[in-house]
């Protein structure tokens, strides 16, 4: 929709690697795309928002701690915004499993933003939730279009084990390709990675603690092929659109079964058969 019209699409965003990844998607597809968030100096942020402006740019994404800074406000109302996105929108319910307070102030960027349609997407959330995220958008009336949560391409298997790392070895050796594997604690994803090293699987491990250098080399690895394995906290993955993954194994149990639904949900992207 934001293609078909005329002016730029303005994109909030949760995840620095989330906003990279589909920068470098959209750019790598001829469509101009360009990202604002923490880390970035005045100066970078500066002209990247000149170029939002002047520059024939389709999407700018922007974090939403980003959208309340004075520099931006200033700005936004210089763009021709041709649409207002919320994306990973259950961010912004207190109910959601994933609440961030700075999304609560997107409303305030409506107002500078008159009669500019909004888009919200998630992939996981209960009705109480979607029926938040309008309220706190400031939607004038209810307006859903929901897809079933069914994924026919998905097997869901839970395995009961004495040794998980056995089982998790004996799994990813039977079934091919590329995979997640979600633990609860960031020292559990050193060890595991490193132990499926030993046994020959390349693997790599992320976690909320590592610094954004190491996590972006990482991921570049598994997205690349070049490592079959992620070993992750639910730091990894929101939005990460690998097509081909094959397996997702939590060897501890996910935060809530929202949560689960979309770490599983990482898993045959592409259509194909995969395994949860």
């Amino acid at each position: 929709p934001a293609l078909s019209r005329d002016g730029l699409c303005l994109v909030v965003s949760p995840l620095i690697a989330l906003m990279k990844d589909q920068v470098q998607n959209l750019n790598s597809k001829g469509i101009k795309s360009l990202a604002v968030y923490s880390g970035m100096s005045y100066q970078q942020i500066d002209a990247a928002l000149d170029n939002a402006i002047y520059g024939d740019y389709k999407f700018l994404y922007v974090s939403p701690e980003r959208l309340q800074t004075h520099l931006f406000k200033s700005r936004a109302e210089k763009m021709n915004i041709n649409f207002l996105v919320v994306d990973e929108a259950h961010c912004i319910s207190q109910w959601g499993y994933d609440f961030r307070p700075a999304y609560l102030q997107i409303a305030e960027i409506r107002k500078l933003l008159p009669g500019v349609p909004v888009l919200a997407l998630t992939a996981t959330a209960t009705p109480e939730v979607v029926k938040d995220i309008q309220v706190r958008l400031g939607f004038k009336q209810e307006n859903v279009f929901r897809m079933s949560f069914e994924r026919k391409n998905l097997a869901y298997v839970v395995r009961q084990t004495d040794s998980k790392m056995n089982e998790l070895l004996h799994i990813l050796q039977r079934i091919p390709g590329c995979a997640i594997v979600y633990t609860r604690s960031r020292n559990r994803t050193r060890e595991v990675a490193e132990f499926l090293r030993q046994q020959g699987i390349t693997a790599e491990f992320y976690h909320a603690g590592l610094p954004n250098v190491d996590k972006d080399i990482r991921q570049g690895k598994w997205q690349r092929g070049e490592s079959r394995v992620m070993v992750a906290t639910n730091a990894f993955g929101m939005g990460i659109d690998k097509p081909d993954v094959r397996l997702v194994v939590h060897v501890d149990l996910p935060d809530s079964p929202e949560a689960y639904f979309q770490e599983a949900g990482r898993a045959g992207r592409d259509g194909g058969f995969a395994y949860a």
